[in-house]
C-alpha cells in the first residue's frame, strides 16, 4: 500500500493519536481485592488474543468503598488494550467493547475511544491486521519491553476512508470473517477429533496392562546407571561452541537433534555428571509443562538438560525406547504426572514421585508389537493433524490477505 494509492481514493492517513482518546486504567492496591463486589476489574487474561474478543470466566473484584470513576470504565465503541504485561505475546492486544459493560479496567490496561468519524469495528479490524502487529513489534524493536507507551502507540499511521466506506469495509470483513470462522471451527473440530482418536489409541495399548504384574516402579524399570536426577540448575549465558543442553522449551517433537539447541560453558555442567546424555533417553519435563517428553537423538551423547527435565534411560535388552515413548504420552502416564504435578505459578512434579510412577514393561515382543501399532496410527494421525494444521494456516493467511486489501482501497 503506497500513500499516493491511498490519497486518491480520498482516504487520510495520519497517526493514530489524531483518531482516538486514550484512557489510562484503574490503579489499586493489592490490599483491596476481594472474592466478590460490585466493583468488577478488566485485565490482560480478559482478553483472548485469537479472537480480540472479552474472555469474563476470571473476573477480579475490589471493595465496594474504592471509588471507580465513569471514565475508568469500558463502554460500549471502545476498544480495549494491554498496555504492560510480564509476557511480551500480551503488549498492545486488543478487544472490541460492543456493548455498555459495568466493568473498569486495570492500570495494566487502556482504552481506545474513537473520535466521531472513526468507525469502532473498523479501527479494531485495523488491530487484527500485520500494519497492527508490525507496528507493536517495531516498537520493542526485538527487545523485550512490557510496556506500551500511548504517545509511541498514537503515532501507528491508520489509513481512514470515508465513514460510509469504513462501513462498507467493515460489512464485507464481517460476513468474510464469519464464513472464515465456520471454516476454522470445522478445521479445529477435526484436529481435534485426530487427536482424539491417537490418544484413545495410546489409552487402549497401555490400560490393558494396568492391573498386571508387568508393572513396576519407573525408577526399577530404568538402566541401572541411570539414577533419574534434575539437569543443570543455572546454565549461564549462551557459548557459541559450548556444550549443546536440552530446555524444556525444545520439547514436544518426538525426536530432539542438536539443531536450535542452546550452548553453554562446559564447566556449568561441573557436578551434573548424572544427567550427562547418552543420545538413547527419554527427555522428560518436569517443570512447567510436566509430562512434555522427547527422545535424544543419538549425536546428544555428552550434551546435558537443565533442571527442568530429567532424562530417562532404559536398558535396550528390557526396554523398546520408542515403546516407553509412547508410554510417556499415553493417558495412562499423563494421568499419574497430572495427580503428583503441584504448584500454581510454576508447574513441577518431585524426583521422588517421577520414580514412583507406574511403568509398564512387558516381554520386548509384546513392546515391539504395540509399538508397531500405536506408530502407525501415529504416523496417519500426524498427516491428517499436519493437513488440518495447514488449512488453519491457510485460513490465517486469508485473513490477513482480505485486511491488507482492506487498508489498501482494494476490498470490493
Amino acid at each position: 500500500m503506497t500513500a499516493h494509492s491511498v490519497k486518491n481514493l480520498g482516504w487520510e492517513t495520519r497517526p493514530l493519536a489524531e483518531w482516538v482518546q486514550f484512557q489510562r486504567g484503574l490503579t489499586y492496591k493489592k490490599s483491596d481485592e476481594v472474592p466478590f463486589s460490585g466493583n468488577a476489574v478488566l485485565r490482560a487474561n480478559n482478553i483472548d488474543r485469537l479472537t480480540g474478543m472479552l474472555n469474563l470466566e476470571e473476573i477480579r473484584y475490589i471493595r465496594d468503598d474504592v471509588e471507580v470513576h465513569d471514565r475508568l470504565k469500558v463502554r460500549a465503541g471502545s476498544l480495549l488494550i494491554c498496555t504492560a504485561s510480564g509476557s511480551k505475546s500480551h503488549l498492545g492486544k486488543v478487544a472490541l467493547i460492543e456493548e455498555a459493560l459495568d466493568f473498569a479496567f486495570g492500570g495494566f490496561m487502556g482504552l481506545l475511544i474513537p473520535n466521531p468519524g472513526l468507525d469502532p469495528r473498523y479501527l479494531f479490524y485495523v488491530t487484527r491486521s500485520s500494519l497492527y502487529d508490525d507496528f507493536i513489534d517495531s516498537l520493542s524493536d526485538g527487545a523485550n519491553i512490557n510496556n506500551l507507551k500511548f504517545s509511541d502507540l498514537g503515532k501507528l499511521a491508520v489509513p481512514i476512508p470515508p465513514l460510509e466506506e469504513q462501513k462498507r469495509i467493515v460489512a464485507v470483513l464481517d460476513q468474510a470473517f464469519a464464513a472464515l470462522d465456520r471454516a476454522r471451527a470445522l478445521a479445529e473440530a477435526n484436529l481435534g477429533d485426530a487427536e482424539e482418536l491417537f490418544e484413545n489409541t495410546l489409552e487402549a495399548v497401555f490400560e490393558q496392562f494396568a492391573s498386571s504384574d508387568l508393572i513396576l516402579p519407573l525408577g526399577e524399570a530404568v538402566h541401572p546407571d541411570c539414577k533419574l536426577s534434575y539437569g543443570i540448575v543455572q546454565p549461564g549465558d549462551d557459548v557459541a561452541s559450548g556444550l549443546p543442553i536440552v530446555r524444556p522449551v525444545d520439547l514436544g517433537r518426538p525426536i530432539i537433534s542438536l539443531a536450535g539447541l542452546k550452548r553453554i560453558s562446559s564447566d556449568r555442567a561441573d557436578g551434573f555428571s548424572r544427567t550427562k546424555l547418552t543420545g538413547a533417553e527419554l527427555l522428560l519435563c518436569v517443570r512447567g509443562t510436566t509430562g512434555e517428553v522427547s527422545m535424544a537423538s543419538p549425536e546428544l551423547a555428552g550434551a546435558n538438560v537443565t533442571r527442568g527435565i530429567v532424562p530417562v534411560r532404559f536398558d535396550p535388552a528390557k526396554v523398546d525406547l520408542e515403546f516407553a515413548y509412547f508410554q510417556m504420552r499415553s493417558p495412562f502416564m499423563r494421568k499419574q504426572i497430572a495427580k503428583k504435578t503441584y504448584g500454581a505459578a510454576l508447574m513441577q512434579i518431585n524426583i521422588k514421585d517421577v520414580r514412583e510412577l507406574k511403568f509398564v514393561r512387558p516381554s520386548l515382543d509384546i513392546q515391539r508389537k504395540a509399538k508397531a501399532e500405536v506408530r502407525q496410527l501415529h504416523d496417519r494421525a500426524e498427516r491428517l493433524i499436519g493437513d488440518y494444521q495447514a488449512k488453519l494456516d491457510d485460513l490465517a493467511s486469508l485473513r490477513q490477505a482480505l485486511l491488507q486489501q482492506a487498508f489498501s482501497g482494494e476490498l470490493t
